[in-house]
C-alpha cells in the first residue's frame, strides 16, 4: 500500500478500509486529501483482490468539512479565473472532482460515520452505496450559514437519496443534525454502537462480495447510479440488453453451472480489464 499525507488505506480480508487521517484537525479536507482521494478510488479500481471499500474517520469525527486555516481563497479557488472562460476548469470545485471519481468506482462503498462531518464531510459521503453511523456522527449541509453553495455535486446527488423536500430543509437551513435525524430522513441506513461500526460495515462489504461475481457488481454499481439521470426507460432497456448480453457469456455461464450443481461459484471475470461492449461505465461530460 502506498503511503499517503491526509489518509491511509489498510486491508481486512477483500475489503479496503479508507480512514480520512488528520485527526487533530478532525479530518478537515484540504486540496492535498481531494489528490489523494482520486488516488485512492484509482488503486481501488485497479486491484481486483480489492472487492469493496470502507471509508471512515481517524479519532472523534469523519471530516469536519473544509480546512478554512488556510491563507487566501480557502477554498483553493483562483479569484481572478473568469467563471465563463474555459479557464474555469482550473477552478473545478475539488470535492466535486473526489465526488465524482467516487461516483465512477467499480466497487462497493460504504461509508462507516465515526463522528462529526459537515460541509464536504456530508456531501463526500453522497455516492457511497450505504452510510453507517455512529450515535455520535453529526451531519450538516452547512453552505448557506457559510454564505456558500452546495458543491461536490450534491445538488444531484441528495435529492435524489432523500427526496427534494428533506434536501431543501438541511440545504436552506443550513443547519447540523443528529445521526437520528439522519436515519429518519433516509441519509444513513443505520445507527450502530461505535465498537461494532467498522465490524458492522465490514459484514455489510461481506454481503455484497462474497458470493457475487466482481463485474456483475461494477456494472450493476454503475447502472443503478447512472440511470438515475436517464429521461426513458429505453436507456436502461439499451444498455440492459448489452451487459446481459456480455455477462451470460462470461460469468453468466458459471453462475448457472454453479447453480445447476449445486455448489459455490467460481467467477473469473475481473474488473480491471474494462467496461462491457456497449455500456462506457467512466462516461463523464466534460467541464464547460
Amino acid at each position: 500500500m502506498a503511503v499517503y499525507e491526509t489518509i491511509t488505506l489498510t486491508r481486512e480480508g477483500s475489503a479496503a478500509i479508507l480512514t480520512l487521517n488528520r485527526p487533530d484537525n478532525m479530518n478537515a479536507f484540504t486540496p492535498t486529501m481531494a489528490r489523494e482521494l482520486e488516488a485512492v478510488c484509482d488503486v481501488v479500481d485497479a486491484d481486483d483482490s480489492i472487492r469493496a471499500l470502507v471509508v471512515t474517520g481517524a479519532g472523534r469525527a469523519f471530516c469536519a468539512g473544509m480546512d478554512l486555516s488556510a491563507s487566501g481563497n480557502v477554498f483553493g479557488l483562483d479569484e481572478s479565473i473568469d467563471p465563463l472562460s474555459p479557464e474555469m476548469e482550473r477552478n473545478r470545485d475539488t470535492g466535486g472532482r473526489v465526488v465524482l471519481r467516487l461516483f465512477r468506482l467499480k466497487k462497493p462503498v460504504i461509508g462507516a460515520i465515526n463522528g462529526a462531518s459537515v460541509g464536504v464531510g456530508t456531501t463526500m459521503q453522497l455516492p457511497m452505496d450505504v452510510r453507517i453511523a455512529s450515535p455520535y456522527a453529526k451531519f450538516g449541509f452547512v453552505f448557506a450559514e457559510r454564505g456558500i453553495t452546495l458543491e461536490s455535486c450534491a445538488s444531484w446527488f441528495l435529492p435524489r437519496l432523500v427526496g427534494v423536500a428533506q434536501a431543501l430543509d438541511w440545504s436552506l437551513s443550513g443547519r447540523v443534525f443528529k445521526a437520528e435525524e439522519a436515519l429518519k430522513g433516509g441519509l444513513i441506513s443505520e445507527i450502530v454502537e461505535p465498537d461494532n461500526l467498522m465490524a458492522r460495515a465490514l459484514e455489510l462489504a461481506e454481503s455484497y462480495t462474497a458470493r457475487t461475481s466482481a463485474i456483475s457488481v461494477a456494472i450493476n454499481r454503475q447502472l443503478i447510479w447512472r440511470m438515475m439521470g436517464a429521461s426513458h426507460p429505453m436507456e436502461a432497456h439499451m444498455i440492459e440488453s448489452r451487459t446481459m448480453l456480455h455477462t451470460s457469456m462470461h460469468d453468466g455461464r458459471e453462475g448457472v453451472q454453479s447453480f445447476l450443481e449445486k455448489r459455490a461459484p467460481e467467477f473469473s471475470d475481473k474488473v480491471s480489464s474494462g467496461p462491457v461492449p456497449g455500456f462506457d461505465w467512466d462516461a463523464e461530460p466534460p467541464f464547460e
